[in-house]
């Protein structure tokens, strides 16, 4: 297995590359290894990976909180963390989790991380915070001091402290952490709003689901390394090819049949079959539900299976991993 698998995206400009990017730490810890990593401008990239994989160390060398120990990163085509005080301005960040003045209400605290900003215009900081406020969903507890918030709406917090400002590049590290499914569908919809108004977003997350619902690129990281990256629908390629699905009710007649074509690795649950299709030469989909009809088998249904980014990323790991929290 290859540690990375570039796609056809070298003619978009990089929001984010890496080069052998690596992090080990005092006592011998390799947390990143060797990254090489290529965000397009305009995507919605997904870093996906299990507790431990590098995602957060990665995102920290990227923003220019902690040094490499070799290799290189550009974001907005400026190597960090060098040119971190020209580049961070253009970057709204959420890592960690929000750091918040618990005796500050919400609308007091957006007003302290506007008023650090040497570029924010102080005539306007109270309409930019209520507007960040409003696309969160928190203007109902924008006077509620933050120490009483849940988890949700500090993360809701967070991501608004990351949207006082129109940026270029947006970098989350679990968003929807902590949120209801109704607060996590109003996150991910924010999400795609900012990448049709063409803010990258760079969204680390454990969530698979989260990952095919709004992300168009990702990558894999295990134990420190890169398995793959490209498009979603690529990297869902590169689990087991797509499989033959049939429902029937008369199932031992199709499994017959479709042994006599080459199906292999047949699966029966109920009134419904699954297998492998022949590789070389693979049979036209027609000519095997036609062999099917001809031979009296009742089919209800018949198609192949696309193969889901989880598929992918147990071919990929062999691991087990969280579909949607």
């Amino acid at each position: 297995m290859e540690d990375s698998d570039r796609d056809g995206d070298s003619d978009v400009p990089a929001a984010i590359s890496t080069h052998a990017l690596t992090k080990r730490f005092r006592g011998g810890q390799l947390a990143v290894d060797g990254l090489d990593l290529t965000v397009p401008r305009g995507s919605v990239f997904g870093f996906l990976g299990p507790n431990g994989s590098g995602k957060t160390t990665t995102i920290r060398m990227l923003m220019g909180l902690i040094e490499p120990t070799s290799g290189t990163a550009r974001v907005l085509d400026a190597p960090m963390p060098r040119a971190a005080r020209s580049v961070l301005p253009r970057v709204g960040a959420l890592i960690e989790g929000p750091a918040l003045y618990g005796f500050l209400s919400g609308r007091d605290n957006l007003l302290r991380y506007d008023s650090a900003d040497p570029t924010a215009d102080p005539r306007t900081r109270r309409t930019r915070v209520a507007g960040a406020l409003d696309r969160v969903g928190l203007t109902p507890a924008a006077g509620k001091k933050t120490r009483a918030y849940s988890l949700g709406m500090k993360q809701r917090l967070g991501l608004a402290a990351a949207l006082l400002r129109p940026r270029e590049l947006l970098v989350l590290d679990e968003p929807t952490n902590g949120l209801d499914p109704q607060g996590m569908r109003e996150i991910r919809s924010l999400i795609r709003g900012l990448a049709a108004a063409d803010t990258t977003v760079f969204l680390s997350s454990h969530l698979l689901d989260e990952i095919e619902q709004v992300c168009t690129h990702a990558a894999v990281m295990s134990r420190g390394r890169l398995l793959t990256q490209g498009p979603v629908a690529s990297l869902s390629a590169l689990a087991a090819r797509a499989r033959l699905s049939v429902t029937t009710p008369d199932t031992a007649d199709a499994i017959r049949i479709l042994k006599e074509h080459g199906v292999t690795d047949l699966t029966t649950t109920a009134d419904r079959i699954t297998g492998e299709l022949p590789t070389d030469p693979s049979p036209p989909l027609e000519d095997l539900n036609a062999a099917l009809v001809s031979a009296g088998v009742r089919v209800r249904a018949f198609g192949l299976e696309r193969a889901s980014l989880e598929d992918a990323f147990l071919a990929l790991t062999g691991e087990g991993f969280d579909v949607a929290g």
